[in-house]
């Protein structure tokens, strides 16, 4: 059985031609590719850029952690999983994640991927600073590592 994988933070603009070179391969019969993209409007404020940080160590360990569980979750156990995420400051229509997977099946495809994005806005230590055409800026308010009801 084929598991690979390929995690990373970058510093540099992100390319879906690296991850769909990453994950080609005859095993599979279905990929996905997810890319999440900087837009211009946001909490009815317009953005014309975003900064993104990150603690790099527990954003690779998460990564590699949510990659690691996909077999014993999912029951998923011959994939191809590419994963970046942008650091710094990325302009409108700049990507700033990569998922793409590889499957035998579209199905775990599908489930696979969705998966990968819905673990990663909770658990990863990653920040992002949203900036704005009247010159403002703001931190955004990130997802609680625990849901719980006041």
């Amino acid at each position: 059985m084929l598991h690979t994988n390929i995690i990373d933070i970058k510093k540099k603009k992100l390319s879906i031609n690296d991850a769909e070179k990453f994950i080609s391969s005859s095993d599979y019969g279905a990929s996905i590719f997810f890319t999440g993209t900087v837009r211009n409007q946001n909490n009815d404020k317009n953005v014309i850029g975003i900064t993104y940080d990150s603690h790099d160590t527990l954003v690779l360990k998460s990564f590699n952690e949510i990659y690691n569980e996909t077999e014993k979750k999912l029951n998923i156990k011959n994939k191809a999983v590419f994963i970046e995420h942008a650091k710094g400051y990325l302009n409108l229509k700049e990507i700033s994640i990569i998922i793409a997977v590889a499957c035998k099946h579209r199905d775990e495809a599908y489930i696979l991927s969705r998966y990968i994005i819905e673990e990663i806005k909770k658990r990863s230590p990653i920040w992002k600073k949203e900036h704005y055409t009247n010159n403002k800026s703001d931190w955004l308010k990130g997802n609680p590592l625990v849901n719980e009801k006041i």
